[in-house]
């Protein structure tokens, strides 16, 4: 720790500085405790404590391109080069959750919290309490693969629920994930787990109604580089580059160049239907999870009985190349009828039994073969059955709550689609109850089979045999005509194999579909494989309606060009620092403009490149008020303010974060400073509240804000301002700063961490 500075010239307390192994180039800060995670250059995620004692370390084997937490801490969103988004577990770093929700990169990610419980005391809304635990016993989990030690596959260990108590606590409170990749594509996620809606902005026209004009303009060839919900989950602030174009009367399109680009997004869908959306990502989420339960129930039997009956197979095949080696003209089951008819033993038969395959040898294949039938009826009753029940009961729950149509049509609850998915789940069970009869009768013959077979054996070497269990003649027919070459088990476990069923049998199926109930005449000639299938088919277009009607109720509301891009750094991704925040307003002075039930001040603060502004050169851009604009607008004023900071002389911005109470952390890099040089860098804190904005003027112009007009107001930063730290080191993005902590993380170009705590005053977390 540095000691050579005087206590009232310090700010800002340098707690640690460590090396680090590899460059970071992501770095966030866990909203509820001391945690920091970190991507490296390599694409590892490091999570260590702010005594920096290093947690775990994943790597995903793909390029991480961003990062965010999840508001309680209890998860790490993680976005992928090829546009998968993975959940990680805090505890331990286990995957939790896959969605592959982009086809490129997810370039930025965006946690948001609703800031009150889901309960409303109003008649205008429901209150809800998930009553599966009143009538079921705690969901089944994925079942092991046997033979697979933990660690494995991604099968759940019996011993680990990480993922449920962690579902659990997240339907605490509402939450939205957004995430926003390099094609101009943004989704949303229900707590992170539930696809509620996608759009592209490089698809819609944004309407700027000012000065009584219209004047639509579209993006095209966009590339987000942040994106930001607000408290109230009302507006999304979106920071992109793209072709900005003007739709004129004249029907001719005017076209700016490569440039970044403010939107704001209406998401008032998420705050004012957040009971109803709750409710449907709860039960579709478990749903989802409880559907992977059946489909890894489904695979891990299929394996196992396949396993069984390579076993018998490999056993019985030798009899097949002893009746061609002994020149018969007849199969193993002509043998073996011949055998039990009583007719005399031939040569091929009796040298299969008594030298091949032996006493040992049935009893090992029958001892197998049982076990298994045994293993897959306890994987039936433990997963599969208890999974699709509750399947069954959530997707009831649901089909009541599609027949209000006025609480839930408006978010897209079919009824006809969610009458369609509980038909299939009900099918399920039907199929479950059928394949547990077939797999009960094949293990009775099998063991019946072998039965005799030890008899044979016995009496072929003619040793006694009182002490065998009896077996059934007819049975034992009915397996070589059936079941010795056929598998009835395995084709119930196959998608591709349709089953035959009596035309007296149809004809019953459909008399019982007159008496209602179900519509499904076919569901007999399906397998139970191919019949979980189309349940998951009816599930997904169930939850699809939902995805694209708030999809289409997201809209448009406002859009700023803020700067033209210098044709170097148009199409390089995250280059230019910048930080979107919201706070609540304590002077309400936008409140009368919202609907919804909090009132928020929007701050977006960025870098104002050097190449298309000479004349403003090193400056930082504030803008507040943005998401508020348009509503202010419409009623003759105007709530977006802007200012520019000049960055001090021999000083370039690195990085920034807006933090709490509306202050902006700097980080300043000497401009003689480079990676080769101990540098001379510095932090800063300035309070944007008390800055002296100006209110920017909103006409149809596409050139109307043009950040030239804010020169004459510009705030030169001073180096002498009291929350300045000096670094003796030169520094590179990322700047980590954890609001709810008072502390920073610094990221020396000579692979160091520099952790601060902000404030003097702030308590300094607990290094145990």
């Amino acid at each position: 720790m540095e000691t050579d500075e005087t206590d009232h010239v310090l700010p800002f307390q340098l707690q640690f500085d460590k090396p680090v192994a590899s460059q970071v180039k992501i770095a966030e800060w866990n909203p509820e405790k001391d945690l920091l995670a970190m991507v490296t250059e390599d694409s590892k995620i490091l999570l260590h404590r702010f005594n920096w004692q290093r947690l775990w370390t994943i790597s995903p084997g793909r390029n991480i391109t961003s990062l965010c937490w999840r508001p309680d801490g209890k998860a790490i969103a993680v976005g992928l080069e090829d546009g998968t988004i993975s959940l990680h577990d805090v505890e331990n770093g286990k995957l939790l959750r896959s969605l592959k929700s982009h086809t490129v990169a997810v370039v930025c990610l965006n946690w948001e919290e609703e800031g009150q419980l889901i309960r409303d005391d109003s008649k205008t809304s429901s209150s809800y309490e998930d009553r599966t635990s009143r009538f079921f016993p705690p969901a089944p989990r994925v079942p092991r693969m046997p033979g697979v030690v933990s660690g494995d596959t991604s099968f759940m260990e019996d011993s680990e629920d990480s993922y449920g108590e962690l579902s659990n606590s997240s339907y605490q409170r509402f939450n939205i994930l957004c995430s926003g990749d390099k094609d101009g594509s943004i989704c949303f996620s229900i707590f992170g787990i539930f696809p509620i809606g996608k759009i592209n902005i490089n698809r819609f026209s944004v309407p700027t109604p000012f000065m009584d004009k219209q004047t639509p303009r579209q993006i095209s060839n966009s590339s987000i580089y942040k994106v930001s919900l607000s408290k109230d989950l009302c507006r999304l602030i979106v920071m992109c580059s793209g072709e900005l174009n003007e739709n004129t009367e004249s029907r001719e399109s005017q076209m700016v160049g490569q440039g970044m680009h403010s939107l704001v997004l209406d998401t008032s869908i998420f705050s004012k239907r957040k009971s109803e959306l709750h409710q449907l990502a709860q039960q579709a989420s478990n749903i989802e999870d409880l559907t992977e339960v059946i489909r890894a129930s489904l695979s891990v039997m299929c394996k196992q009985w396949s396993d069984a009956m390579r076993t018998f197979l490999e056993k019985f095949d030798s009899l097949s190349t002893l009746i061609i080696d002994h020149a018969l003209d007849s199969s193993p089951q002509e043998e073996f009828l011949s055998l039990l008819g009583g007719a005399r033993t031939s040569s091929a038969v009796h040298q299969f039994l008594v030298n091949s395959l032996g006493e040992v040898g049935v009893k090992r294949v029958l001892k197998v073969i049982c076990g298994t039938a045994k293993e897959l009826q306890r994987i039936v009753l433990d997963h599969l059955q208890p999974a699709a029940e509750i399947i069954g009961f959530r997707m009831g729950e649901l089909r009541g709550l599609s027949r209000w149509r006025a609480r839930y049509h408006g978010i897209g609850l079919d009824e006809m689609l969610i009458n369609n998915a509980t038909e299939k789940c009900g099918m399920i069970l039907v199929q479950i109850e059928r394949f547990m009869r077939v797999l009960s009768t094949v293990e009775q013959q099998f063991s019946n089979f072998f039965n005799w077979l030890l008899k044979c054996i016995k009496l072929l070497m003619q040793e006694p045999s009182d002490q065998l269990l009896p077996y059934n003649s007819e049975l034992v027919v009915i397996f070589l005509k059936f079941l010795y070459d056929q598998d009835p088990v395995k084709q119930l476990l196959e998608v591709d194999h349709d089953i035959e069923v009596d035309l007296e049998t149809m004809q019953r199926v459909k008399e019982l579909v007159q008496f209602g109930g179900f519509s499904d005449c076919e569901y007999l000639q399906r397998t139970l494989a191919k019949e979980f299938q189309q349940m998951e088919d009816s599930f997904k277009e169930a939850f699809l309606m939902p995805f694209t009607t708030v999809s289409r109720k997201m809209l448009y509301e406002d859009l700023l060009a803020l700067f033209p891009l210098p044709s170097s750094s148009a199409s390089v991704s995250m280059a230019i620092p910048m930080s979107i925040s919201s706070y609540e307003d304590a002077s309400n002075a936008v409140s009368s403009h919202q609907t919804c039930q909090h009132s928020f001040v929007d701050y977006v603060c960025f870098q104002v490149p050097d190449e298309p502004f000479s004349d403003i050169a090193n400056c930082i851009g504030i803008m507040r008020g943005f998401a508020h604009d348009l509503s202010s607008s419409k009623n003759g004023c105007t709530s977006l303010e802007a200012v520019l900071l000049y960055v001090p002389a021999g000083y370039e911005c690195v990085d920034l974060s807006l933090y709490k109470d509306s202050q902006i952390v700097l980080l300043l890099n000497g401009a003689s400073a480079s990676s080769e040089s101990s540098g001379d860098a510095c932090m800063m804190i300035v309070q944007a509240s008390e800055l002296p904005f100006i209110s920017i003027s909103r006409s149809t112009n596409l050139n109307s804000w043009n950040l030239s007009q804010l020169k004459g107001s510009a705030v030169q930063l001073q180096m002498e301002n009291e929350k300045v730290r000096n670094i003796p080191h030169s520094v590179i993005a990322p700047l980590a700063v954890s609001a709810s902590r008072g502390v920073a993380c610094v990221f020396a170009a000579r692979k160091r961490a520099l952790v601060y705590i902000l404030e003097e005053d702030e308590e300094v977390p607990d290094t145990e």
